[in-house]
C-alpha cells in the first residue's frame, strides 16, 4: 500500500509535490512498486524519496508521468488573491485552459492559479460540463471556496467572472484534445 511522504509537505516544497503526485499514484495502484515500475524508477529510489528533500528532473518527471499527472510551473503571484490577478488576458486564459484540460483536481494546485472564489466558480463551471466528472470538480469546488456550488453563489460568479463559457469551452474541448489523456490526474 502506497504510504505518506515522511517530509512535512507544509514546509517543503519538494515534499508538497511529492505528495500530490502520491495522492494521484494512490488512484491509479495498490503500492508504491506498482507505482515505480510504471514510472520506470527503481522502487528503492521511490522509498527514499520519503526522506529525502531533493530529487533530480527526470526522476520527478517520471514519476509523474507514472502517476498520470504532468508537472507544471504556476507563477507565484496567482496565488496572492486579486492582487496577484490584475487582469484577465489571454495568457492567463491560456493557463486556465491548460488547468482544465489536464484534469487535475488537487485543491492545492487549483488555489496557486488564482483567487479561491474566481478557481471555484470556475471548478462548478467544469462540473456541470459534458466530460469532467462531476462529483470530484463539486468536491473540488467546496473545498476551494464553501458554497460555490450553491445557484445563488454560482449564479453570482457566472455574474462577475470574466470567464465566457460560450468561448472557453470550444477553446477547452481543443485543448483536450492535444492533451495525451484526458483522465483525471489528482
Amino acid at each position: 500500500m502506497i504510504t505518506s511522504t515522511k517530509l512535512d509537505s507544509n514546509s517543503d516544497p519538494a515534499g508538497r509535490l511529492l505528495a500530490s503526485l502520491r495522492a494521484s499514484a494512490r488512484r491509479r495502484f495498490a503500492s508504491d512498486a506498482q507505482w515505480a515500475r510504471a514510472s520506470g524508477v527503481p522502487k528503492e529510489t521511490l522509498s527514499r524519496l520519503g526522506t529525502r528533500r531533493s530529487c533530480d528532473s527526470r526522476t520527478l518527471w517520471a514519476l509523474a508521468g507514472g502517476a498520470g499527472c504532468t508537472l507544471v510551473a504556476v507563477p507565484e503571484a496567482a496565488g496572492e488573491g486579486d492582487a496577484g490577478r490584475k487582469s484577465f488576458d489571454r495568457d492567463y486564459e491560456a493557463s486556465l485552459l491548460e488547468l482544465c484540460a489536464c484534469g487535475n483536481t488537487e485543491t492545492t494546485f487549483w488555489r496557486a492559479h488564482g483567487p479561491a472564489f474566481f478557481m471555484a466558480g470556475l471548478a462548478t463551471l467544469l462540473a456541470g460540463a459534458g466530460g469532467f466528472d462531476r462529483k470530484r470538480y463539486l468536491r473540488l469546488a467546496e473545498l476551494l471556496h464553501r458554497g460555490a456550488t450553491t445557484p445563488e453563489v454560482f449564479g453570482l460568479w457566472l455574474k462577475e467572472s470574466p470567464v465566457s463559457p460560450a468561448r472557453f469551452f470550444p477553446m477547452l474541448r481543443a485543448r483536450r484534445l492535444m492533451q495525451p489523456t484526458h483522465e483525471a490526474r489528482a
